[in-house]
């Protein structure tokens, strides 16, 4: 899953969100130097990834890339996802996603000194293009792709992967909804334990 869902995934916990949030740039045992909950998050969001990856009905997706984007399959789904998750908010959320998204970038900021210098380097970017907000559209996924693709030096061509989100829309769509359902599912049984 990509940034919205490990968010979204955190509940109203603050710290285990920024924890969830930063986790992919931490590598190692979560950092003692952290509060507890960031620790948590950090946690949390390795569990995601491990239960994401093998779960059959993501594999299902990444299977339906992976002749054109081979290894890099997985990160485009991640992204994919999360455009559902944003299109679908209201599903999900009481809140409007406008509203969540802003919230979390004011925490961000507040809980600046906390953060990864990785974080704090991405943040400026991050909430002057609204990235969380922008995963609501095909035109904001398409953006997203195409930073990630300038990332690999254009290697991984994921800027065409658009292409396949709007030929199987419907498809991913579905695979996404029977997808999130369990892994709500699995975060709801796993968080208690961390």
């Amino acid at each position: 899953m990509n940034f919205l869902a490990h968010i979204y995934l955190s509940g109203d916990n603050d710290l285990l969100k920024i924890g969830n949030f930063m986790a992919d740039g931490i590598h190692g045992k979560a950092p003692k130097s952290f509060p507890e909950d960031v620790q948590k998050g950090i946690i949390l969001h390795r569990f995601i990834d491990t239960y994401t990856d093998a779960h059959p009905v993501f594999r299902q997706s990444t299977k339906r890339l992976h002749p054109f984007y081979h290894h890099y399959s997985g990160v485009i789904i991640d992204i994919f996802y999360d455009h559902f998750l944003a299109k679908n908010w209201s599903n999900y959320h009481n809140e409007h996603l406008y509203n969540y998204t802003q919230q979390f970038y004011k925490l961000l900021e507040d809980n600046y000194t906390i953060l990864t210098e990785r974080t704090k380097g991405m943040m400026p970017y991050m909430i002057k293009q609204d990235w969380l907000g922008s995963y609501a559209t095909t035109e904001g996924i398409a953006e997203i792709l195409k930073q990630m693709d300038r990332r690999t030096k254009n290697k991984s061509g994921m800027t065409n992967a658009v292409n396949e989100l709007l030929e199987f829309y419907d498809d991913f769509e579905k695979e996404f909804t029977l997808f999130f359902k369990d892994l709500q599912t699995f975060v709801k049984e796993k968080t208690p334990t961390l």
